[in-house]
């Protein structure tokens, strides 16, 4: 979202589910351009399936690191090594957002 609370344009992001909860990582780590706009809004929208939905973005529990990068792997696996390895490097582990329904 826009300072102004508008929408900026969508932004293709890979997000995994561990148990009930939705996670989020920037590929390109803290300075990816979507990551930068997330930390400063701590609030968006995601769109799936159908699914329109306001989130809120919060920091995820680093203790589910592990966990987190065998959901990246065994959901995104079927990809090249090249689009899966960023998502589990730790510069996009540091980026791990939670996304609350809101």
């Amino acid at each position: 979202m826009r300072p102004d609370g508008t929408l900026r344009n969508p932004v293709t992001i890979w997000v995994i589910r561990h148990h009930d909860d939705l996670y989020i990582r920037s590929a390109r780590g803290p300075g990816g351009s979507w990551f930068r706009h997330a930390q400063e809004r701590c609030e968006g929208r995601i769109q799936a399936g159908g699914t329109d939905k306001a989130v809120t973005l919060t920091g995820a529990d680093h203790g589910l690191d592990d966990q987190i990068d065998a959901a990246y792997r065994a959901k995104y696996g079927r990809y090249s090594a090249a689009y899966v390895d960023p998502m589990v490097s730790p510069q996009a582990r540091a980026t791990t957002l939670r996304l609350v329904p809101g």
